[in-house]
């Protein structure tokens, strides 16, 4: 059974959304084993459940919260709940998110609107209430979870794209914001490129099998691999960190040199 090892971030609350499962929940045990009390969102409550009771099991503190990223009132009720619990709040990891693929002929409007919602409107309430908590606990970091397709394009994606590329220039903007305030609150985004969850293994399965997928999948990446949960995490504990005290409004592209082909 794992344990409690780190001190990093000692102390400091957390919020992560969609931390059920992939890359969200490899973010929530990372940040409880670094010493964080963690709050964990998501739609799925048995997936959240089960997050909360591996991080208990570890010897930390955690509490889940059944949550809609694209309802305002929700957010609020959120969190107030973290405060309550807690005591403050200290880093927000705005991870939570929706994909499809489909050509832009073909995408409906009622689509559009939805990872929208779940894609940008999130991390606007997420930012816009998470500073104001924030500012009361004397400052925190804020971590924006976009996509490399928030640095490139690819076809049948252009929605997803869009969300993805608005996340990226928000969260600039917003960490000037903060950074010109003087509240003591950095924000960063993080893109990632296809990395090992249950959604990204779905994927691959079309492919004829699991074995076949990731390989096409790991192709498309000159180390010749899709990336692993972890690795996002690793780079999530960076950046709520005192180690990058002087990083803000910046992208952390996790990629695997994708972008750079």
């Amino acid at each position: 059974m794992a344990t409690l090892n780190g001190t990093r971030i000692a102390g400091k609350v957390a919020i992560v959304t969609g931390a059920a499962a992939g890359i969200g929940q490899s973010i929530a045990l990372k940040l409880a084993k670094e010493g964080a009390k963690v709050c964990i969102s998501d739609v799925d409550t048995d997936g959240g459940l089960e997050c909360v009771n591996e991080i208990k099991s570890m010897g930390g503190l955690a509490s889940f919260i059944a949550h809609d990223v694209g309802n305002e009132i929700q957010w609020n009720e959120l969190i107030n709940f973290t405060l309550e619990q807690y005591g403050g709040l200290d880093i927000l990891v705005n991870n939570a998110g929706i994909a499809f693929a489909a050509s832009i002929e073909n995408t409906t409007t009622e689509e559009w609107r939805k990872i929208v919602s779940v894609n940008i409107d999130s991390v606007f309430f997420g930012c816009k209430l998470g500073i104001s908590a924030m500012r009361k606990s004397g400052g925190g970091s804020i971590v924006n979870i976009s996509s490399i397709l928030g640095i490139v394009g690819t076809p049948y994606q252009a929605a997803y794209s869009a969300t993805k590329g608005a996340v990226r220039m928000f969260t600039k903007s917003v960490a000037l914001e903060c950074a010109k305030a003087g509240w003591n609150i950095r924000v960063n985004s993080i893109h990632p490129a296809y990395i090992r969850t249950p959604l990204v293994e779905r994927y691959a399965e079309t492919f004829g099998s699991l074995e076949n997928g990731l390989k096409e999948l790991g192709n498309l990446h000159p180390v010749g691999r899709i990336g692993e949960a972890d690795e996002v995490a690793n780079a999530v504990l960076y950046l709520v960190s005192d180690d990058s005290r002087f990083v803000t409004g910046t992208e952390l592209i996790i990629d695997g040199g994708y972008s750079a082909a």
